[in-house]
């Protein structure tokens, strides 16, 4: 089980491949914070109406300081297809090493249908500027996870 992020821990550093291809790094986005979050796969319901609320939001998000990256085991050419089938806009970037997923707290053992499985737990973790983890959200719901962090932000 990985360990679990807190308020005031340094984020874990990451480059990841997005949608096409191109690497994307949490350092690129020092100065801004950044809303990072993690979810089982593409082209799924639950993953889907998360990324279509990031997407829904993002113009809110984006003018009070945030940026979005959303962090799955897929590749991405997966990814790529996800974005064009869903007409998403919030930055894709795939983990399949699952490191990662394992350094934010977001991959281990979950119940599933009340079985426990190794996989990816759905979870948020906002950046502070300095790089810093301002909240760290594990375990959240697909549906109203979205406004549900505009609210906790004061967005």
């Amino acid at each position: 089980m990985s360990e679990r992020l807190q308020p005031g821990d340094t984020a874990p550093a990451f480059t990841l491949p997005d949608a096409d291809g191109k690497d994307v790094s949490l350092a690129a986005h020092k100065g801004r914070k950044v809303i990072v979050y993690f979810y089982p796969a593409a082209l799924t319901p639950g993953c889907t109406k998360q990324a279509c609320d990031f997407t829904d939001n993002l113009d809110v998000l984006a003018a009070a300081g945030y940026d979005v990256i959303g962090v799955s085991p897929d590749k991405p050419e997966k990814l790529a297809k996800f974005r064009e089938q869903e007409n998403l806009k919030v930055t894709l970037v795939g983990d399949p090493s699952t490191e990662t997923l394992a350094a934010y707290g977001a991959f281990g053992e979950k119940k599933l249908y009340g079985k426990t499985v190794t996989g990816v737990i759905r979870s948020t973790v906002v950046v502070d500027e300095e790089g810093k983890v301002e909240h760290a959200f594990y375990n959240v719901k697909a549906t109203g996870h979205v406004a549900k962090i505009i609210k906790d932000l004061g967005v």
